[in-house]
């Protein structure tokens, strides 16, 4: 039977956000939990580097963060295999084959890059490792054989390029060794592009607008206080818009019915608390304070396990090295294969040594 392979991973550029959590990790342990997979995690160090290659040190610090964050949401190391992408051989060879069969005219239409070149500034500046990116990432899931990819909706296109490298390859090599990754995409819609606190359509770590998974709870508080809204619901009876208000989005991706229960038995669900924001009549601080004791609730147990797994940063490191050391083999295995259906695997290929060394291959051989 098949192996259920799953791929995915984060750079380390930072701490990671709930934008991650809602986006990728929370699936993650679902999909672990569920005992159907076989799952690996990946720190993309490499990928981190396209932006950041002269600031090495910021990945070299955030190598143990990310790691941490993976312990503390969940990821658990005896049923995930954790790595570091930049100790894997076959992650930086791969993408000298895949990158013959994709053209420049391919990369400057995928429209992750050309939005990640526009927010960065690199429109006169590009480095060709940021603009072939999506080489690397085909790379990461092919080494794998990944067939599930835990990714938000802004990946969608990097994996659409991953088919066409697969398609290509099998295609050209004559083969079947290579597997189309399947997106898996978070079960609310409203998580697939996480907004900030600042309201801006994106979380990110350069726009200063996260709510980290290890911030502590006066931090969390003070972010979820100070949050954009609706600008037109100036008084409390004004009726507000709850579509593109930020404090109702993150309420729609965290809120449960119990939660109302809990802290805000004069609402049954969402919908009764939209539908009196959206009339008027309701404050802004009082479903902000809603939010902060639903937000509480969830990040608690996840800053516990986190600064649990911090006091044996040894023990979490070695985690790293172990995964990292079963990923070099797993990996290995299908980079033979592909060299192999190139045709390029010379040292294994006995034919085309007979060519060449004769009776001594032929030995060698027997």
């Amino acid at each position: 039977m098949e192996e259920k392979v799953i791929l995915t991973g984060d750079r380390p550029t930072g701490p990671l956000h709930i934008g991650h959590y809602v986006g990728s990790l929370k699936k993650r342990v679902e999909l672990q939990e569920s005992g159907e997979y076989k799952q690996f995690v990946m720190i993309a160090d490499l990928q981190a580097l396209t932006d950041n290659a002269d600031n090495p040190e910021k990945i070299r610090e955030n190598i143990m963060e990310v790691m941490l964050d993976y312990l503390a949401v969940g990821l658990d190391p005896k049923k995930t295999t954790f790595l570091i992408q930049s100790q894997i051989p076959a992650l930086y060879e791969l993408p000298m084959y895949y990158s013959n069969l994709v053209t420049v005219a391919r990369l400057q239409r995928n429209p992750t890059i050309k939005n990640e070149i526009k927010m960065r500034n690199f429109e006169k500046n590009l480095p060709v490792g940021f603009f072939t990116y999506p080489i690397s990432q085909a790379a990461d899931i092919t080494a794998f054989k990944a067939k599930y990819v835990p990714v938000g909706i802004d990946q969608l296109p990097m994996l659409e390029q991953t088919r066409e490298i697969v398609n290509s390859f099998n295609r050209i090599y004559k083969t079947d060794i290579l597997v189309e990754p399947e997106a898996v995409l978070p079960d609310k819609e409203v998580c697939y592009r996480f907004v900030g606190t600042d309201g801006n359509t994106k979380m990110s770590k350069s726009l200063g607008n996260c709510i980290y998974l290890k911030d502590d709870e006066e931090t969390i508080k003070k972010k979820i206080m100070g949050m954009y809204t609706d600008p037109n619901h100036i008084k409390v009876e004004d009726p507000g818009n709850t579509k593109d208000n930020p404090v109702f989005i993150y309420l729609e991706a965290f809120a449960k019915d119990e939660d109302f229960e809990k802290y805000l038995p004069e609402y049954k669900n969402l919908d009764e608390l939209k539908a009196h924001y959206e009339r008027g009549g309701l404050g802004d601080m009082k479903v902000k304070k809603f939010l902060n004791q639903v937000m509480q609730d969830i990040l608690r147990p996840i800053r516990e396990r986190r600064e649990k797994y911090e006091k044996n940063k040894q023990e979490v490191f070695q985690m790293l090295i172990d995964g990292t050391n079963y990923s070099i083999e797993y990996t290995n295995k299908t980079l033979n294969e592909i060299k192999t259906s190139i045709g390029i695997n010379y040292n294994d290929d006995i034919k085309f040594k007979n060519n060449y060394l004769g009776e001594e291959s032929k030995n060698e051989k027997n």
